[in-house]
C-alpha cells in the first residue's frame, strides 16, 4: 500500500494507493468524513471501503483533503475538497489511463463530496454512500442521480439519522434506469463503532452483486469436470 504524493488545487495531496495487477482495471476514490471533526483517510470505515476494491481488483485511492495530515492548504467548506477529489480521480485517471470505469465511495461528509463528483464525471459508473448527512448538507444536487449505487446509515446513528437520507433516495430512486438500493446496520451509529464488520458484509454483498464475486479459479461446476 504505498503512500503517494500528488499535486492538488491548494497544493501536495498525501494519500495511499494500491494499483490493480490487471490491464484497464476500474479505479476506486475512498473519501473520509469531515476534516474539522477527526476525518482522516485512515478512518477505519474508509480503510475497510478501500480494501473492499482492492480485493476485487481495483486500482484504490484514499487520500486526506486539504489541511489533513500532510496534505496541504486548509479547510473550505466542500468547494475546496470536491476539487481535491477531482484532482485524485485525474491523477488516479493518468497513471490508469485504459481504466475501464470509476467507482466513488465516502463516508458522511466524504460521501457528500463523493455524490457532488459523481454528477460531474460521466465515469463514475457505481457508488457507495455511508452515513449520508442529508441533514446538514444539500443533496438536492442528486435529481437526477445518473448513476447506479448504495446508501448505507446506521439504525442508531444520532449525527445523520435515517429518516432525513430517506427523502432524498426515495427522490432519485425513480431514475429510469437507475438502481439505487438502501441497506441499515442495526445498532450502529455514524462512525459505525463496532459495527464495521456489519458494514464491511453489506458492501461486499452489494458489490458482489453488482460487479460479480471476485474469484481467481473457475466456478463451482467448472470446477468438478477439471482433472
Amino acid at each position: 500500500m504505498p503512500e503517494v504524493i500528488f499535486t492538488g488545487p491548494a497544493g501536495r495531496i498525501e494519500g495511499r494507493y494500491h494499483p490493480s495487477k490487471t490491464k484497464g482495471a476500474p479505479i476506486a476514490i475512498v473519501l473520509h468524513p469531515h476534516p474539522q471533526f477527526g476525518g482522516t483517510m485512515n478512518n477505519q470505515v474508509v480503510y475497510s471501503l478501500y480494501y473492499q476494491f482492492v480485493e476485487r481488483g481495483f486500482s484504490a485511492l484514499r487520500f486526506n483533503f486539504r489541511g489533513v495530515g500532510r496534505s496541504q492548504g486548509s479547510f473550505d467548506h466542500g468547494s475546496g475538497e470536491l476539487s481535491d477529489a477531482a484532482a485524485a480521480l485525474d491523477w488516479a485517471q493518468a497513471i490508469n489511463p485504459e481504466a475501464r470505469a470509476c467507482w466513488i465511495a465516502g463516508i458522511s461528509f466524504g460521501a457528500w463530496i463523493g455524490m457532488q463528483l459523481l454528477m460531474r464525471r460521466p465515469e463514475i459508473e457505481g457508488f457507495i454512500s455511508v452515513a449520508a448527512p442529508a441533514n446538514r448538507f444539500d443533496f438536492s444536487f442528486l435529481a437526477p442521480c445518473p448513476s447506479s449505487g448504495l446508501f448505507i446509515h446506521g439504525s442508531q446513528d444520532r449525527v445523520a439519522p435515517i429518516k432525513e437520507v430517506m427523502g432524498v433516495i426515495e427522490k432519485v430512486k425513480t431514475q429510469k434506469g437507475i438502481q439505487i438500493e438502501h441497506a441499515t446496520v442495526e445498532g450502529a451509529n455514524h462512525f459505525f463503532e463496532d459495527k464495521v464488520d456489519d458494514l464491511q458484509k453489506l458492501v461486499s454483498d452489494y458489490l458482489d452483486k453488482r460487479l460479480g464475486p471476485n474469484a481467481e479459479e473457475p466456478p463451482r461446476a467448472a470446477r468438478g469436470k477439471r482433472r
